[in-house]
């Protein structure tokens, strides 16, 4: 899963205040205007109380602002995979929300499958399960949750948001319809 989306902004999109290294900012996922086209917002956590973008925000994290180095790949930084979503929602600073934790569980699920990440059991308390990042090493510790129909169904809602509605089965749907093919 990929989406190409904005470069994390160096201004704060309420305020036009410029971010510092360091300073928190607020990014937000949000699906715009008719064409389903994906903005990030990215706002100074101090102006984020107020900050109620147009649109259906798929997923919302703070995170600390850190300035790009001289000379690095700005196409690269484009590309938001699925891992680097992980990543962002799953560090410890990003205060987590409803949404955000089902979507971490997700892709906690998706990316052990991939083998991006590795199982490493459950937290002291149980209420969390820890794996390591195979490339960092790093342990992201997620929040247990039982994997309801209900739990998919709101995960395919935000993805919808982020990659589109799935495409129709064309054929299912004309024999639903009572369109079937003359018998030769």
């Amino acid at each position: 899963m990929e989406l190409h989306l904005q470069p994390l902004a160096t201004t704060c999109f309420v305020s036009g205040a410029p971010f510092t290294e360091g300073a928190r900012v607020a990014s937000h996922l949000v699906r715009t205007g008719a064409a389903l086209e994906i903005v990030r917002y990215d706002v100074l956590e101090a102006h984020a109380v107020g900050f109620a973008p147009e649109g259906f925000v798929a997923c919302r994290w703070v995170h600390a602002y850190k300035p790009r180095r001289h000379g690095e790949n700005a196409d690269r930084a484009l590309k938001l995979t699925a891992e680097n979503l992980f990543v962002a929602l799953a560090d410890p600073t990003t205060e987590p929300t409803e949404e955000n934790t089902r979507l971490v569980q997700f892709l906690a699920l998706m990316l052990e499958r991939k083998r991006v990440l590795r199982p490493r059991g459950l937290s002291t308390d149980g209420a969390r399960n820890r794996y390591e990042h195979a490339k960092s090493k790093v342990i992201f510790e997620v929040p247990a949750g039982e994997l309801t129909p209900e739990f998919f169904v709101a995960v395919q809602q935000q993805l919808s948001v982020l990659v589109g509605e799935p495409k129709a089965n064309v054929e299912p749907a004309r024999a639903e319809a009572g369109e079937v093919a003359p018998a030769s």
